[in-house]
């Protein structure tokens, strides 16, 4: 479903990615690791598309993304690729069933579909009472369900998370990480999982650790 190949990339003279080459099936959870600095978040922002790699492929659905125009790429991302983040995203003005439905208002669905979509994956995450309550009046963890809410609500080929439980406390975590497995059951859903988290890495069906730039599995 996901083929990363000889993926170089660069920044002036400091070499981040060094032939980096990956393969990811549909409905597999992947875990990256490494060093702060090893270059995992800027792997994960490449197979994105929301940076561009110095050299190499990424194809996702039998698309090479690196070839699409930025139009194109916009559209794509918005379609085939959810993001889960460490601090959430939410925008603060708005409620988390709205939050949740930006997606899909931009892919063009009528707010009448964006909602009742938003509130079957809101009560699937159990966080459908907090439905019409704004970022800060949400916990750490509930913030975070509804970011995962958001990241599915365009059914995505992939879900990229970058760090996804680094802000929340244990039994937050915990909970994050077996909503994954959880999601993976019910949706079939793949995962692209960036984390400094040990239990989360091998919880996963393959580990990798990004080293001096080099992807070695284990």
């Amino acid at each position: 479903m996901i083929q990363v190949q000889h993926i170089f990339k660069s920044y002036g003279n400091l070499q981040v990615l060094n032939d980096i080459c990956l393969h990811v099936g549909k409905g597999e959870v992947v875990s990256i690791v490494g060093a702060s600095g090893a270059g995992k978040t800027t792997l994960l922002q490449i197979i994105g598309t929301l940076d561009h790699p110095s050299s190499g492929s990424i194809v996702i659905n039998d698309v090479d993304v690196t070839g699409l125009t930025d139009k194109a790429l916009s559209r794509f991302r918005n379609e085939h690729i959810g993001f889960v983040f460490q601090f959430h995203n939410l925008l603060p003005e708005f409620t988390a069933l709205e939050n949740v439905c930006m997606p899909a208002l931009i892919k063009g669905h009528t707010m009448r579909e964006a909602e009742s979509h938003a509130a079957e994956l809101l009560a699937f995450l159990k966080v459908d009472h907090r439905a019409h309550h704004k970022p800060s009046e949400l916990s750490g963890g509930e913030q975070q369900r509804v970011a995962v809410a958001r990241a599915l609500i365009n059914n995505p080929s992939v879900v990229l998370a970058d760090e996804p439980s680094g802000n929340l406390d244990s039994q937050h975590a915990q909970e994050l990480h077996q909503l994954f497995f959880q999601l993976r059951e019910q949706y079939n859903q793949t995962f692209i999982i960036v984390t400094h988290n040990e239990e989360l890495a091998d919880m996963a069906d393959r580990k990798i650790t990004i080293k001096d730039g080099k992807n070695i599995e284990e």
